[in-house]
């Protein structure tokens, strides 16, 4: 009975996977295709087609590209992440009629679409000369992405329990040493959750990318994907190996993650 019981949910499981794996499978077919092979998308092609992947390297610049998405990404996450955790704790230990508000607030900034506010974010960096610099985009990244670290890490660190805060603070720790040396090695799954989640909203940014890094020298994946499309002609087959080479780092890094990303959602969903 139990095996009927949960049959559909391995049908469910499976079919969900294969909603998911159809668009990696047809840039796969496109990346390797020759330009001028007509055939179906859905065919993958006998033969490997080299120069798709020579016009992304070359003309779309994907090794500059893929050092500046790397530099932004790093900067960005490692802020996200440090911020995140040192916000969360005296979120997550003292509750407070302020500390809620707080909380609200950073729920609310969640709720915010990014766009509606580019016209006063490009002016007020303009105006500090933040245009097409790392230090610019990875600020505006690190803001935006910080609710959601939070979020987590003030979850998680809820179901730490507090009777090691005071041990330590009988030993004499105050409240950093505290964090540092009794929380900070405690959060090693929802770091992984915080890193993969904000790392690849920070990877596959687009929106403030095409506005705020306007010189040829900033570009990013996304640009570089985005420059083999235009109003007269578009190279598809170069684009899609553009975003295989794109993805791959992603990819790698989260398989190399994946126990402690799941293990940090579930904690910081549940506890």
């Amino acid at each position: 009975m139990k095996k009927k019981t949960s049959a559909w949910k391995y049908l469910l499981s499976a079919l969900i996977i294969l909603i998911h794996a159809i668009p990696l499978y047809i840039l796969i077919g496109v990346a390797f295709k020759s330009k001028m092979d007509m055939s179906s998308r859905w065919i993958l092609p006998g033969y490997i087609w080299w120069d798709n992947f020579k016009n992304a390297l070359f003309r779309g610049d994907m090794l500059l590209a893929l050092k500046n998405s790397f530099i932004i990404t790093a900067g960005s996450v490692l802020l996200i992440t440090l911020l995140g955790a040192l916000a969360a704790f005296p979120l997550a230990r003292h509750t407070s009629r302020l500390n809620n508000g707080v909380r609200g607030l950073i729920m609310g900034v969640m709720m915010v679409p990014p766009l509606s506010i580019l016209v006063p974010l490009y002016s007020n960096l303009a105006h500090v000369g933040g245009l097409s610099t790392y230090w610019g985009i990875i600020g505006v990244l690190t803001a935006f992405q910080l609710p959601m670290s939070i979020f987590l890490f003030t979850n998680f660190i809820k179901s730490i329990p507090t009777g090691l805060d005071e041990a330590a603070a009988i030993d004499g720790c105050g409240p950093f040493r505290t964090f540092a040396l009794i929380i900070l090695p405690q959060l090693k799954p929802v770091i992984a959750s915080v890193v993969i989640l904000t790392g690849v909203n920070c990877w596959n940014d687009y929106q403030f990318s095409l506005y705020l890094l306007q010189s040829p020298k900033f570009k990013t994946i996304t640009l570089a994907i985005s420059s083999f499309f235009s109003l007269q002609s578009s190279d598809i087959n170069a684009a899609g190996a553009a975003a295989l080479m794109g993805i791959t780092p992603v990819v790698v890094f989260f398989l190399f993650l994946q126990k402690y990303f799941i293990k940090g959602m579930v904690d910081s969903a549940i506890k």
